[in-house]
């Protein structure tokens, strides 16, 4: 999987559902290092998702939400001779996961006028049922991708 940096070894799994994952999310939630107000914000978020999904753990439909976001493929550019090509590659997992929880919170921060940890429970329910905001963004991803599949033989 190539270099391991720092914060993924010195990552604690959050207090309450012992999950990396969650862990990971509260700190790119946190904004001027206020961590305990980006905790709140996201177990605000899952209590209101267990309360809107009764049948489901709320945690579960977090870490689905994101699973489900993760593009497996992008664009990236490539010179060939002067010219400029959106070459389509493979995401590595690590760049899955962060692109993932970038464009959630993305989602989140560009609706206004509502309380965050409401936003943030619509954009995770979205993701888990396969729509929403960032769950588009995935799908546009993929299809430049595989708009741009003639260009595959310069990924390299």
């Amino acid at each position: 999987m190539g270099s391991i940096t720092a914060s993924r070894t010195q990552l604690k799994p959050d207090p309450r559902y012992d999950s990396i994952l969650a862990s990971k999310f509260i700190n790119c939630l946190m904004q001027d290092g206020k961590k305990t107000v980006a905790q709140q914000v996201l177990y605000r978020a899952l209590d209101e998702i267990g309360r809107r999904i009764p049948d489901a753990e709320p945690i579960e439909v977090f870490e689905q939400a994101i699973e489900n976001v993760k593009p497996y493929i992008e664009v990236r550019s490539k010179r060939v001779g002067g010219a400029s090509y959106q070459v389509p590659m493979q995401v590595n997992r690590a760049r899955q996961q962060s692109l993932a929880l970038r464009w959630i919170l993305g989602a989140v921060r560009d609706k206004k006028g509502r309380p965050t940890h409401l936003k943030l429970a619509d954009e995770l329910i979205a993701g888990y049922k396969k729509e929403g905001v960032a769950y588009t963004k995935r799908e546009n991803t993929h299809r430049m991708a595989d708009a741009n599949k003639a260009f595959a033989h310069f990924a390299w």
